[in-house]
């Protein structure tokens, strides 16, 4: 009975929020006008089944993963320890709760759409995509959304919809692109869900964990990291301890796969690491030339005491693609001021223009390509070693100047550190001047 008790009461919790939010939006809409030019945003409301009442489903697909413990704190998952004020055990897949409970917080909310710049669209289209990927709907994965665009367009409030077609709404989507890429006319299915190919959903903005090689209407934005600070003091302690942190080993990888037979850049990474060990780092100024933290099986996806750690003991951490391009690991490392070192472009150069500029990656990564070191042997510690120490130390204060646009801070978090734009804040950003894009677009055909 606990689970039920659980999911019932996070359920109550965020209709109490709604009811607050429905009481202050008014206020909101003639407080803050002349600073909300161009950024008012109209939250549309949506009947619970299509984000509330999803919630209830959290321990209900166990080919997926028991997700009720996650939802607490709006989708920030419980505290690492019963004292922590800004680490807790958060699950990426929440993003659409945590995005949700943001905007909430957001100031220039209005309750008029006509008045908006954009619509936001309150879907948690992620976690309504598992039954179809490992539910009793997995054979009707191209009906996903259907349920959805039949409201917008029908249901409540019509004519917000049909005044631009859905160019000014976007949501948030808390898993890969691919994820809902499979095509209309697929067959035999595979996995994922066709809403992405829907003509019916072309013109909305989708927030994705990772984007398609070439996305037309999804944007990629970071995964959630367990590091939520509520105020700008723990904040700052953390920069600060994360800048005085002695890097003891040269590279560290986090992770799992690499075990089989078949040439691949993890298996390259965990074999030069294997190797190395035994190597003297006399003459680095490190102790060891490579660190290798065990993930296999998700067992640090929800305790980040396992690998923050030795990220703060390394000065580059490796983010090799595996399943898919992106990996979480890279958000965390640069929370620990670690120096990311990409082996692809899709793993970060590609997908997350808005939160890491691409102009910037010199200065603050490392990209050593996948083919050199699986194909032609290419040692990684020979490319990192070579790079002077005074070059790293620049990196990692770049590393730490990109801190704040990655990390997600707690809802109702301190005025103070809501002066430092966050990865909801760029994303906001993002998705509004591509929508302004967008309409001037449309206008002008």
């Amino acid at each position: 009975m606990q689970p039920l008790m659980t999911k019932n009461f996070i359920t109550l919790l965020f209709y109490f929020v709604f009811c607050l939010f429905t009481l202050s939006v008014t206020c909101q809409d003639s407080d803050l006008e002349t600073d909300c030019t161009n950024r008012w945003i109209h939250i549309r409301r949506l009947p619970p089944q299509f984000n509330l009442d999803l919630l209830s489903n959290c321990s209900k697909y166990p080919l997926f993963d028991d997700f009720c413990p996650y939802l607490a704190n709006h989708g920030l998952g419980k505290k690492t320890h019963n004292k922590s004020h800004s680490w807790y055990r958060t699950d990426p897949f929440m993003l659409e709760l945590i995005f949700h409970r943001r905007m909430l917080d957001y100031p220039c909310l209005t309750s008029d759409p006509s008045l908006a710049n954009a619509i936001y669209v309150p879907y948690y289209g992620g976690l309504d995509s598992l039954r179809f990927l490992y539910g009793p709907e997995v054979n009707s994965s191209y009906q996903h959304g259907l349920d959805l665009y039949e409201y917008l367009v029908h249901g409540d409030l019509p004519d917000v919809w049909s005044r631009h077609y859905g160019h000014d709404h976007f949501m948030v989507m808390a898993r890969p692109a691919w994820d809902f890429s499979q095509p209309l006319n697929s067959d035999p299915l595979y996995f994922g869900t066709s809403f992405l190919e829907l003509p019916e959903f072309y013109n909305v903005t989708a927030l994705t964990l990772e984007g398609r090689a070439y996305p037309w209407q999804e944007q990629a934005i970071p995964y959630p990291t367990s590091f939520h600070p509520p105020n700008l003091a723990f904040f700052e302690s953390w920069v600060n301890r994360v800048r005085r942190s002695r890097r003891t080993a040269l590279m560290l990888f986090a992770g799992g796969g690499g075990i089989s037979a078949n040439p691949n850049v993890r298996r390259s990474i965990r074999l030069e690491c294997d190797n190395v060990t035994s190597l003297s780092a006399n003459g680095t100024g490190y102790d060891k030339l490579c660190d290798f933290v065990d993930c296999s099986n998700g067992v640090c996806q929800h305790d980040p005491i396992r690998f923050m750690k030795p990220m703060l003991q390394a000065s580059f951490c490796l983010q090799p693609p595996g399943d898919t391009p992106t990996r979480r690991s890279t958000f965390d490392g640069i929370l620990a001021g670690c120096i990311p070192v990409f082996f692809e472009d899709l793993s970060a150069k590609k997908q997350y223009g808005w939160h890491l500029p691409g102009e910037k990656y010199e200065e603050f990564s490392v990209f050593i390509s996948k083919e050199d070191v699986v194909f032609k042997g290419l040692s990684i510690v020979d490319v990192l070693t070579s790079i002077p120490r005074s070059q790293v130390r620049r990196m990692r204060e770049k590393v730490l100047e990109m801190m704040p646009r990655v990390m997600y801070i707690k809802h109702g978090s301190s005025l103070g550190l809501r002066t430092k734009k966050d990865a909801f804040d760029i994303a906001v950003e993002g998705t509004l001047e591509r929508i302004k894009s967008r309409l001037q677009e449309v206008a002008a055909q």
